[in-house]
């Protein structure tokens, strides 16, 4: 898979600025790097159909799993509820991983551009109130989006809302937005499995 962008969006304090931050960055972008299809592969290929329509396009969560299995060979929890002492609790994140300065999140977005403002939100709060030291967001880009389920989050429509979560007063903290992409497009490789419910309907 390619990493076709990375926007710092929030960058303070010492985590930020330490080794060990720009080693856990350094391993998840090479584990993203790492994601392929069709599975076992060494690139990602996709299947050039749009997703608009029922039983056509492409998957989101069994490109996410891809990931998440790397990341828990590395010493990532998955499914974790992060306690922000809210009333109603935020959904559970789809990996931490512990550090000297705190949890580090990340979220791979497999539900609409509404989820990821939720998933950037929830990870902007966490640092707000000092719960975590840092939050990854991974989303499509527009090009990667066409060919996926209709209306999932993407890189493209998160965009304009940047200054947004830049005006968090955050002293120390890092949430980043990673937009990735396919390496080619091609009719000999399966369509990534769709879910089955709502919108991701086979």
């Amino acid at each position: 898979m390619k990493i076709a962008h990375v926007e710092t969006v929030i960058s303070a304090g010492a985590f930020a600025r330490s080794k060990e931050w720009q080693n856990i960055h350094d391993a998840l972008v090479g584990a993203i790097g790492k994601v392929g299809w069709p599975p076992r592969s060494s690139t990602f290929v996709i299947y050039p159909e749009c997703g608009k329509k029922r039983r056509e396009g492409n998957g989101v969560k069994p490109i996410k799993n891809g990931l998440i299995k790397s990341l828990v060979k590395q010493g990532w929890k998955t499914e974790v509820a992060l306690d922000i002492a809210t009333v109603i609790r935020p959904g559970k994140l789809d990996a931490v991983l512990q550090t000297s300065y705190g949890p580090v999140a990340i979220e791979w977005e497999t539900g609409n551009i509404s989820s990821s403002h939720r998933a950037l939100n929830k990870m902007a709060l966490g640092l707000l109130k000092g719960a975590l030291a840092g939050g990854v967001l991974v989303v499509p880009t527009r090009e990667l989006y066409r060919y996926l389920t209709d209306r999932v989050g993407n890189w493209t429509e998160l965009e304009p809302y940047l200054d947004l979560w830049r005006s968090i007063p955050c002293r120390s903290g890092v949430l980043e937005i990673i937009a990735v992409e396919h390496d080619s497009t091609s009719t000999k490789v399966r369509r990534i499995p769709k879910g089955t419910s709502g919108r991701a309907l086979e």
